[in-house]
């Protein structure tokens, strides 16, 4: 599984319509036959900066999807909305998706 995530700092402008400028962009990826998650998260401490949490089941299926016609043009649009030049970590990890997390668990009431 391949793992990353891309912090996005949006122009002004743009960060209230963020989401919107995205929506297409998201639905699609959401909708390819390798992709595990694609989930988005809006800084608490500044509200221009949004994260992209995404995973793919392996490097093949990632180079599907930047190969992918809606991965083109989100790359035309998306300049228009940013104001500096995202950073990304991308992992390449054995792991097949999500697993609990084994130090907190709910208690009953």
């Amino acid at each position: 599984m391949i793992l990353i995530t891309v912090k996005f700092t949006a122009r002004p402008e743009y960060s209230d319509s963020w989401m919107s400028q995205v929506e297409a962009f998201t639905r699609a990826t959401r909708a390819e036959p390798g992709n595990v998650f694609f989930e988005w998260s809006r800084s608490v401490e500044n509200p221009d900066q949004y994260v992209l949490l995404e995973a793919f089941e392996s490097a093949d299926a990632g180079t599907v999807h930047v190969n992918s016609d809606h991965f083109r043009t989100a790359m035309a649009v998306l300049p228009k909305t940013i104001a500096t030049k995202p950073q990304i970590i991308y992992v390449d990890t054995p792991s097949e998706g999500w697993s609990e997390m084994a130090e907190l668990s709910p208690v009953e009431d």
